[in-house]
């Protein structure tokens, strides 16, 4: 009996792990006879255009698609190959995101397609833009020459910005498309040109703060938004992206707007791979963001080669940090963003600038980071607190020589009895602790050759320096 019981469990297991089929049973009259559609959803971060999730026709019209084995739920839409050719209702209003369980169902998985947002003759929402009037298009068109494309840019400037004659920080956000008009979303608005005017009236934000949203590129938003290539999904262009947001698009800014240039009034913010690009901007480019909001980040994108560079290149410590998602988004969503936590953590940014949210009931969704931009943008724009904060710079340490090849000295101040040590390889592992005195020799025989992180603590003063070892 217990046999059985066992093996009726292991079924159960296959069950749950089983590969799924969806299928489309119909579609709108008008799809063009050479129609390509796609299904884009949590599993892919959202690309309409995923190669690897193109459906295929069958004989009888339908169109169909089997995702593999996998655990937990995912959502997803399907599209023609952009977001301007989603689906969409009968009325051609936004369809919510589908939902499926994995192990809920064998399949197939039944669906049919009512409209396409681009063939429908109209717009979703009746065609009523929600944006406000405070709300701008810069350019449809505005040059991106590190990428040879062109992009639309939105404006949000506070109330009051036309006779105040003051100056603004500024936040750089991705996707636009979703930041302010339900009319040009696929899934759903933010609606943060509302928040910010409603902080503004409650007196709730005192300061204020120039917003500038830039649509993603549909086909190469996953490109645009990771530096390294993922070899299913693409990327690797998002370091021209980023010379782009730094060499031109914020540039033209701060001279056509009155902002606040530094670092300290500069941030920068994204969802899914949104996330993934504002996060590594923050790193490579730390003299110029000094805020980062991190909504559901897909840092599974290219989680090796993140969390090395990371390593390798500790952010500022007086960059803030907020990170959101959803605990059930996926298996490895709020993993990552811990890791990513304490990868800051080692680096020398102080608990005090990170601020790290899981929520239960959250998902990957416009309507998600719409609920949660309010206390996002509170922690990443309040004044700095009056007492300064201790980061990694209050310590005077060194270590040498640097490479080094079997031995590196650690030196401080020679009035602290001694130090603690934490040694960090390319990917975060400590691969050694041990306390340390003032020009002690400490034994690397056992390292392999490659770049380090060394972590210097001396009661509350912290010193981090990178080294290499031969």
């Amino acid at each position: 009996m217990k046999k059985l019981f066992s093996f009726l469990l292991f079924l159960l297991g296959l069950t749950a792990q089983a590969q799924v089929t969806f299928k489309i049973t119909a579609v709108p009259a008008n799809t063009p006879a050479n129609a390509t559609i796609y299904m884009a959803g949590s599993f892919n971060s959202w690309n309409p255009a995923s190669a690897a999730h193109l459906l295929t026709r069958n004989a009888d019209g339908s169109y169909q698609i089997t995702l593999p084995a996998a655990t937990g739920t995912i959502e997803y839409k399907f599209t023609r190959g952009a977001w301007a050719s989603v689906e969409t209702t009968a009325s051609n209003g936004q369809v919510p995101n589908r939902t499926f369980t994995f192990g809920s169902s064998p399949g197939p998985v039944l669906h049919q397609v009512l409209n396409w947002e681009d063939l429908a003759g109209g717009t979703p929402g009746g065609g009523q833009s929600t944006a406000a009037a405070n709300v701008s298009v810069i350019s449809t068109t505005f040059q991106m020459p590190q990428l040879g494309r062109t992009r639309r840019v939105w404006l949000y400037l506070p109330p009051g910005y036309a006779t105040s004659g003051r100056r603004y920080p500024v936040l750089y956000m991705q996707d636009g498309q979703n930041v302010f008009d339900n009319l040009t979303a696929f899934a759903g608005e933010w609606g943060v040109d509302e928040t910010l005017n409603l902080l503004q009236t409650n007196g709730q934000d005192p300061t204020g703060c120039i917003v500038v949203a830039i649509d993603n590129g549909g086909g190469s938003r996953l490109d645009e938004y990771s530096p390294w290539n993922n070899p299913q999904n693409g990327g690797g262009q998002g370091d021209l992206y980023l010379d782009f947001l730094v060499q031109t698009l914020k540039p033209y800014i701060d001279t056509n707007y009155r902002t606040l240039a530094t670092r300290e009034n500069t941030g920068i913010a994204g969802s899914s791979m949104g996330a993934l690009i504002a996060t590594y901007a923050a790193l490579r480019h730390p003299t110029v963001f000094g805020k980062v909001g991190v909504f559901s980040p897909a840092y599974w994108f290219a989680s090796q080669p993140l969390f090395e560079y990371v390593h390798q290149h500790p952010a500022n410590p007086n960059t803030r940090f907020y990170f959101v998602s959803g605990t059930t988004e996926s298996t490895s969503m709020v993993p990552n963003m811990a890791a990513m936590r304490d990868s800051l953590l080692r680096g020398g940014v102080p608990a005090a600038n990170l601020s790290f949210n899981p929520r239960a009931d959250g998902q990957h969704a416009e309507w998600f980071w719409n609920r949660e931009f309010p206390a996002a943008y509170n922690f990443l724009f309040a004044p700095a607190t009056a007492t300064p904060v201790r980061h990694s710079q209050r310590l005077s340490a060194s270590v040498y020589p640097n490479p080094a090849a079997q031995e590196l000295r650690i030196a401080f101040p020679v009035s602290l009895a001694e130090a603690k040590l934490e040694i960090t390889d390319a990917r975060g592992r400590t691969v050694l602790r041990t306390a340390v005195h003032h020009g002690e020799a400490v034994n690397l025989r056992g390292l392999a050759a490659g770049l380090y992180l060394s972590r210097i603590t001396a009661g509350n003063e912290v010193k981090v320096v990178k080294f290499a070892k031969e």
